[in-house]
Formats: structure tokens, sequence, C-alpha cells
């Protein structure tokens, strides 16, 4: 019987690897379980299985925006019950039947309204779009002559569909900013 070592150059030997290629392989009879993740968080540790993503981690690499707690600490739906947006949207044809009908949740989802909402940069970016409209409106006005009529009907029009614009933004803005402001 000769006895091997392991060395460095064993696995060239031509008697290693013949007997290697002998050995017969053995191959587990146990079920796989699905891998799982922890995460520590402050409260406890949560597990996420291997098929559901975890909290996505932002670009900057801070904690991913928490919409709902924040939507709850800013007492939004009180807000919007008290101010009388649901009477008022259901008064101009907007009811939940509507929105049912219509199909705008799944709109919203499919265009990724949430998910522009939990993004970082999405407050600076329609920063600058409300900057850019607020610029060009009164650009336009100021640079497009006034020979017609149809000129000075265009300039309104501009002017007028880039302040509202700009002004949306600018508030779309700010509420996203609010939404995204860690909860303290």
């Amino acid at each position: 019987m000769e006895a091997m070592g392991f060395c460095g150059n064993c696995s060239t030997s031509p008697v290693f690897s013949s007997r290697l290629s002998s050995l017969p392989t053995i191959k587990s009879m146990a079920t796989r379980r699905p891998v799982t993740r922890t995460q520590a968080t402050k409260k406890g540790t949560r597990v996420f299985p291997a098929g559901e993503p975890a909290p996505r981690e932002t670009k900057d690499g801070s904690s991913p925006v928490k919409l709902l707690t924040n939507v709850e600490k800013l007492r939004l739906l009180t807000k919007a019950e008290k101010a009388g947006l649901l009477s008022a949207a259901e008064d101009f044809g907007l009811s939940l039947s509507t929105v049912e009908r219509l199909g705008l949740l799944s709109k919203a989802e499919q265009f990724g309204v949430l998910s522009a909402v939990t993004d970082t940069s999405t407050p600076s970016t329609l920063l600058s779009l409300s900057i850019v409209l607020l610029v060009l409106g009164p650009a336009f006005v100021f640079f497009v002559p006034e020979d017609y009529t149809w000129e000075v009907a265009l300039q309104v029009v501009v002017a007028l569909v880039c302040v509202l614009g700009g002004s949306a933004a600018f508030s779309a803005s700010n509420f996203v900013a609010n939404l995204q402001r860690p909860s303290s």
C-alpha cells in the first residue's frame, strides 16, 4: 500500500489524478431549503426569503424612504379629509369606482409613480424642471415677435403653460421632499 502526502505538486502527479477520478461521487440527498437573508434593524431582525427583495439601497447609501410612515406623520389623509378633497373629486366625477374603471392605479404603477416618489433624486429633478419652465415662459414672450395676432396668442399660451407647469413642478418638488424627509 502506498502512502500519499499532500503537497503543492500532487495535483499534477498522474498517480494522484487517476486515483481521484476513480473515486465515486456522493450527492446530497437532503432537500435544499431556501436561503434567507437577515437585516438588522433598531427594533430587531427582519428576515427576507431568497425570492423576495429586501429594501432597496439608495444611490448615496442612505436608508430607503419610508413613504407610508411619512404620509402618516404628516397626517396627509386627515388634511385631505378636512379640506374636502374627496368630495370635491367626487363632484368633479372622480369617484373610487371611476378610478377603478379607468385603471388609474395600475397606470400609476406602470409609469412608476411610487418609485419616483421614493427616489431621492426626484425633488431636485422637479425643482430643475420648474426653474427651466419658469424661465422659458418669459423668454419665449421676449424673443417671439408680436407682429401678428397668432404670435401674441402663441405667446400667451406658451407663457401660461410654462408658468402653470413650473408652479406645479415646484409644488411637487416641495411635496415629494416633505414625503422623503426622514422621520424623527
